[in-house]
């Protein structure tokens, strides 16, 4: 039963500068840089007829190529933070994709997303991190923000059941309108 979501993926070079960010926190648990990209609906653990039927709503999806930067940082949990993640600017197009992967998991069969999207990258998961430490983090590096690039295609990625986390698998690459082909070659077509 393979445990999935789709999300996007980031260049090279963005995932670089994210990782440039790293550095001794008490309580974090950096994630990998290799394994950093934007979730756009989480699925979970899915038999394997679901699983395809939801990826062949996701080739149905059509939604035009967009550009995308990240900028700023902040944290999920409140007075206990769980998350440090870095925020996404983007237009509409985003909105929308984010919105055709939650019909295409609805039509799939699975249940309504548990939360409202909200883009961002997690960075690093945090337990008993020190308030004032990460309050000192966050000042330093909150201005935080790159060039613009273009979102040319989503993916379905999975990772092992019941336990989430990376390394995470391409299943698929669904290109977006404008996207290019070519600029997808990286992924792979495994239903």
């Amino acid at each position: 039963m393979p445990r999935l979501f789709t999300g996007i993926e980031l260049p090279e070079d963005i995932r670089d500068e994210l990782g440039d960010l790293e550095q001794p926190l008490p309580g974090a648990r950096w994630i990998d840089i290799e394994e950093l990209h934007i979730t756009l609906r989480f699925a979970g653990d899915v038999d394997k007829p679901t699983a395809n039927e939801f990826a062949e709503y996701l080739a149905g999806i059509d939604v035009s190529a967009f550009p995308i930067r990240l900028s700023g940082l902040g944290t999920f949990g409140g007075r206990e933070p769980r998350i440090l993640w870095a925020g996404v600017e983007a237009g509409a197009e985003l909105d929308r994709l984010a919105k055709a992967n939650e019909r295409a998991a609805r039509n799939a069969g699975l249940e309504p997303a548990a939360r409202n999207f909200k883009a961002h990258v997690t960075l690093a998961r945090l337990k008993y991190s020190d308030p004032l430490r990460l309050a000192r983090y966050l000042q330093k590096h909150g201005g935080f923000r790159t060039e613009p690039f273009y979102v040319t295609h989503f993916t379905l990625f999975s990772s092992k059941p019941h336990t989430g986390g990376g390394p995470y698998v391409v299943e698929e690459t669904f290109p977006l309108f404008g996207g290019g082909l070519g600029e997808v070659a990286h992924g792979s077509n495994t239903r």
